[in-house]
C-alpha cells in the first residue's frame, strides 16, 4: 500500500502543474458524448492557462467540438493564454456573441495582443464589440510601433495627484466606478500629468490616513518611454526588480502602465526565441502544419549544407594523404565533432550574455581570454586521451601526436570563435542567436579538418 502511495506521489510531483491525463481523457469523452454538464464540471476547476494548454494539445477536430460545446463559458483569459498559432483558429470557431463577451472582459493590453496580428477586417470585427472608450484605447495602442512599450502597456491606470494623502487615495479608489482587475501601484502625477513616483498598495494599507503619498513612495522609480523596445522594457524590469512602471508619451505625460507579468512574458519569449534560433528551427510551435514547419527549417538546413560542402572541399585537398594513411578517415570526425561541441558551449554562453547585457566592452577581452584558456586546458586533456588512442589502437606514435596537436588547435579556435562570432554579429546588427551557429560550425569543421589532415600530411607521409 505504501509503495502505491509513493508511486502516486512521485507521479504527482513529476506532473505538478501539468494537465492530468485522466481529466483530459474524461473531457474528450464528454465531448464525444456531447455531455455539456459533465464537460462544465470537469472544466470548472481548471485555470485559463490550463484550458489553453488543453486546447493546444488536442487535435483541431476535437478542439472545435470542445469549443462549441463549452460555448458561453469560454473566458477571455483563455484567449490571452493561447499560443498565437491556434488563437485565430479558436476565435473563428467561437460563437460571435461568446467571442464578443470574452473580449470585453480583457484588459486593453490583452486585447492589443489579441488583435495586433489579425487582418484589418478581423481587427475591426473585434474592436466593434468593445465599448467606445476601450476601443479608442486599443486603437491608440495599435498606433504605436510593433514590439514597443506602447503595444505592451495597459491603459487602465490608477493615479493620484502628488499632494494627496493616503486617506484621499483610499477614498478615491473605493468610490471609483471601475478599477483595473489587478494593479500594484498608485502612480503619483504632477499637474501636467507627468508621473513623479509610485506608491505600493501595501504601503498605502499600512500607513495612516493623514500620511502624504509622496512620503511613502518607492525609492526605485523608472519611467518607460512609449516607443521603447519591449526587450529594453523587460531588461529594465529584470534589472531593477520592478513590479510595474508608468509609460509616458513624447511629452512625458502618463499614458499607461506595464506590469511585471507582461514584462516577464517578453523575457520568456526572447529566451524561447534565442533557443529556437540557435537550433535553426525558427519560431514555430507544436501545432504548426507540416508545410509551415518545413518552410521555417529549410533555409538553415540549406545553410548547413553549404558549410558541409566547404568542409568537404577541405577534406578533398588531402585525398592522397587519406589514401596513404586510411586511419585518418576514422579519426578526423572526432576532431571536428569535439571542436563543434566546444564551440557550441562557448556560443551558448555568449548569446545568453549578450541577451542579458552581461557581455560588454568592459569585460569582452577577459571573457575571450577565459574561453580560449578553457579551450586550451580541455584541448590538452583530450589531446592526451586521443594521443593514447592513436598509439594503442593504431600503434603509431606519430598518429597519436598529430591528433593530439589537432585537438588542442581546434578546441582553442572553437573557444575563440564561440565568443568572437556572436559579438561581431551583434556589433554589425545581426541577431547572434540566428546566425552564429552556422558560422561557428563552419569554423570548427574547417579548422579541425585542415589542422588534422595538414599535420598528417607533414608528419605522416
Amino acid at each position: 500500500m505504501k509503495d502505491s502511495d509513493n508511486t502516486e506521489a512521485e507521479e504527482h510531483q513529476e506532473d505538478a502543474y501539468g494537465l492530468d491525463r485522466r481529466r483530459v481523457a474524461a473531457i474528450l469523452f464528454a465531448v464525444e458524448r456531447r455531455d455539456r454538464e459533465t464537460l462544465l464540471a470537469l472544466m470548472d476547476p481548471l485555470h485559463a492557462a490550463d484550458i489553453a494548454d488543453l486546447l493546444e494539445q488536442i487535435n483541431a477536430y476535437d478542439r472545435g467540438r470542445l469549443i462549441r460545446l463549452y460555448d458561453r463559458e469560454f473566458d477571455g483569459e483563455i484567449l490571452s493564454e493561447l499560443d498565437e498559432s491556434i488563437r485565430e483558429e479558436v476565435m473563428q470557431v467561437l460563437n460571435p456573441a461568446v467571442l464578443a463577451e470574452a473580449v470585453r472582459d480583457l484588459d486593453s493590453d490583452d486585447v492589443v495582443d489579441l488583435v495586433e496580428d489579425l487582418d484589418a477586417s478581423e481587427q475591426a470585427a473585434i474592436l466593434d464589440v468593445l465599448e467606445d472608450a476601450d476601443r479608442v484605447a486599443v486603437e491608440q495602442s495599435l498606433s504605436y510601433p510593433e514590439n514597443s512599450a506602447g503595444r505592451l502597456m495597459q491603459r487602465e491606470v490608477v493615479m493620484a495627484p502628488q499632494h494627496w494623502t493616503v486617506g484621499a487615495a483610499i477614498d478615491h479608489m473605493r468610490s471609483a466606478d471601475e478599477l483595473p482587475e489587478q494593479f500594484y501601484h498608485v502612480v503619483l502625477v504632477d499637474p501636467r500629468l507627468k508621473p513623479v513616483g509610485n506608491v505600493t498598495l501595501g504601503c498605502i494599507m499600512a500607513a495612516k490616513r493623514d500620511v502624504a503619498l509622496a512620503d511613502i513612495s518607492e525609492e526605485t522609480f523608472q519611467v518607460i518611454p512609449v516607443g521603447q523596445d519591449e526587450e529594453d522594457v523587460a531588461y529594465a524590469f529584470n534589472q531593477y526588480h520592478l513590479i510595474s512602471a508608468p509609460v509616458v508619451d513624447e511629452d512625458g505625460r502618463l499614458v499607461g502602465v506595464i506590469t511585471i507579468d507582461d514584462a516577464m512574458a517578453v523575457l520568456d519569449e526572447e529566451h524561447e526565441e534565442d533557443i529556437l534560433r540557435l537550433a535553426g528551427v525558427g519560431e514555430g510551435s507544436l501545432s504548426d502544419r507540416v508545410r509551415d514547419t518545413t518552410k521555417q527549417r529549410f533555409p538553415w538546413l540549406a545553410v548547413n549544407l553549404v558549410t558541409a560542402i566547404l568542409a568537404a572541399l577541405v577534406i578533398s585537398l588531402f585525398e592522397n594523404t587519406i589514401a596513404a594513411f586510411v586511419a585518418l578517415a576514422a579519426l578526423m570526425p572526432i576532431v571536428a565533432s569535439m571542436g563543434g561541441n566546444a564551440g557550441t558551449q562557448s556560443l551558448t554562453v555568449a548569446v545568453r550574455a549578450l541577451a542579458t547585457r552581461d557581455l560588454t566592452g568592459a569585460n569582452l577581452w577577459r571573457v575571450i581570454r577565459r574561453e580560449v584558456l578553457v579551450g586550451l586546458v580541455n584541448g590538452l586533456i583530450f589531446a592526451v586521451m586521443m594521443g593514447a588512442v592513436g598509439v594503442f589502437w593504431f600503434g603509431s606514435w606519430s598518429l597519436g601526436g598529430v591528433i593530439a596537436a589537432a585537438m588542442v588547435i581546434n578546441l582553442v579556435v572553437a573557444g575563440l570563435a564561440g565568443i568572437a562570432i556572436p559579438v561581431i554579429l551583434d556589433r554589425i546588427g545581426v541577431d547572434p542567436a540566428l546566425a552564429s551557429g552556422a558560422f561557428v560550425t563552419t569554423v570548427t569543421d574547417v579548422v579541425g579538418f585542415f589542422a588534422f589532415l595538414g599535420l598528417a600530411a607533414v608528419f605522416l607521409i
